[in-house]
C-alpha cells in the first residue's frame, strides 16, 4: 500500500507540473503578447517581452516532457483496474506530444523572423510582421489539432478513476465528460466560425479542467489506496 500511495503522489506530483506549466506557457503567455489580427500589435508585444514568449516556449517544452512521463505512471497505479483502458489511456496521451513539440516550433519560427538577420532584410516590416502572425495562428491550429488528443485520453483515464474504488468516483465523471468537451470544442471551432466567440466555448472544457485539477491534487495530498496486487 506504502508503494501505491509513493506512485500515486509521483503521479499527482507530475500532473502538477503539467498543469502549472501549461497555464503560464499557453494562458498567461498568450495573453500577454498576443492581439487578435493585428499583426504590429502583436510584434511589439514580442519584441518588448522576449523574455516571456521565450520563457512560454520553455514551459511548454518542460510540459510535454513532464506529460510524456505522467501516463506511464499512471498506468502503473492503474492497470490492475483494466490493463486495456490503461493501454489505451497511455496511447492516446503519448501521441500528442510530438505533436506539441513539433507545434512549438512555430513560436520558435516567430523568433527567427523577429531575429534581424540578414536573410531578412530582403523582407519589408510589414512582410515579416504578416509572416510573425501566420506562425502564430499556425501554432494555433496545432493546439487545436491536440484538443482531440487532450479530450480523448481523459476518457480511459476517467474510467480507471471511476472503476478503481481507490479515487473520488466524481473526479471520473468529470474526467469522461471533460473528454467530449475538449472533443466538442475541436468540431466547434473546425465547423463553426463563430464558435470561438459563443459562451459554450469558454464553459465547454471546464468539467474536464475541474476533474484533472481535482486528480491531481487528490493524488499529490491523500494519494491511492489502489490493491497492492493490482501493481506489477
Amino acid at each position: 500500500m506504502d508503494l501505491n500511495k509513493r506512485i500515486a503522489r509521483t503521479a499527482g506530483l507530475l500532473y502538477l507540473i503539467v498543469i502549472v506549466t501549461g497555464i503560464f506557457s499557453l494562458g498567461y503567455v498568450p495573453s500577454q503578447i498576443t492581439v487578435q489580427g493585428d499583426a504590429l500589435a502583436t510584434v511589439n508585444n514580442i519584441m518588448a517581452a522576449k523574455s516571456l514568449f521565450r520563457l512560454g516556449i520553455a514551459g511548454e517544452l518542460i510540459m510535454y516532457t513532464v506529460f510524456l512521463i505522467l501516463p506511464f505512471t499512471l498506468y502503473k497505479l492503474l492497470q490492475g483496474v483494466d490493463r486495456n483502458a490503461a493501454l489505451f489511456m497511455v496511447v492516446f496521451a503519448v501521441v500528442q506530444v510530438p505533436i506539441g513539440f513539433v507545434n512549438t516550433l512555430h513560436h520558435l519560427d516567430a523568433l527567427t523572423l523577429l531575429s534581424g538577420a540578414p536573410l531578412l532584410r530582403t523582407f519589408t516590416p510589414d512582410q515579416l510582421n504578416v509572416q510573425v502572425l501566420l506562425s502564430l495562428n499556425a501554432y494555433r491550429n496545432g493546439l487545436l489539432v491536440s484538443n482531440i488528443f487532450w479530450g480523448l485520453w481523459l476518457l480511459p483515464f476517467g474510467y480507471l478513476v471511476f472503476k478503481s474504488g481507490a479515487l473520488p468516483r466524481i473526479l471520473g465523471v468529470l474526467l469522461m465528460v471533460g473528454c467530449f468537451g475538449y472533443l466538442t470544442d475541436f468540431f466547434g471551432r473546425l465547423f463553426f466560425p463563430g464558435y470561438a466567440e459563443t459562451i459554450i466555448s469558454s464553459l465547454i472544457t471546464v468539467p474536464g479542467s475541474v476533474g484533472e485539477f481535482g486528480i491531481c491534487l487528490w493524488l499529490v495530498i491523500i494519494g491511492a489506496n489502489v490493491p497492492a496486487h493490482n501493481v506489477d
